[in-house]
């Protein structure tokens, strides 16, 4: 069985809808564009999207707000910020920065489904200086040096 928490959320005057869940199986649920008018992005456009609502995240917890993958790859829509985290302290609106990756002009129009919302435990780390860290097999090898296939 999945854990459940609870999602405290308050709702704007101008909010279209709360997140959604849209299957039994998703991880993340839908976040709504609350925008009054049509938000145009030209290629290379970046905009701040409303969503019209507010959160308070259980202790511990996070929000992570991802770019949805049919609005990436149907039309190059992703997000200015890759992956936006809100914090458990965050008390303000829950805004999107979407950016238009594509040659074609995309239009945001109220009610849009614009990114996901996946709520996730925080684990914080306790820094340990150290001299020198264990060795592996792969040592510094990065950006690709293990090759495509």
């Amino acid at each position: 069985m999945t854990e459940k928490i609870a999602l405290k959320i308050e709702k704007l005057p101008h909010c279209f809808d709360l997140p959604k869940y849209q299957t039994p199986g998703a991880a993340a649920m839908d976040l709504y564009a609350a925008n009054d008018t049509t938000i145009t992005l030209k290629p290379l456009e970046r905009a701040l999207v409303p969503t019209g609502i507010k959160i308070e995240l259980p202790h511990n917890y996070e929000a992570q707000v991802r770019p949805r993958s049919g609005l990436a790859v149907k039309s190059g829509i992703s997000l200015s910020n890759c992956v936006g985290t809100i914090d458990e302290d965050y008390r303000g609106e829950i805004c999107v920065g979407l950016i238009n990756l594509s040659n074609e002009v995309f239009s945001v129009h109220r009610g849009d489904r614009i990114a996901q919302m996946l709520i996730a435990p925080v684990v914080k780390a306790q820094i340990e200086v150290v001299d020198k860290l264990s060795e592996t097999q792969r040592q510094e090898g990065g950006f690709g040096s293990t090759g495509i296939k």
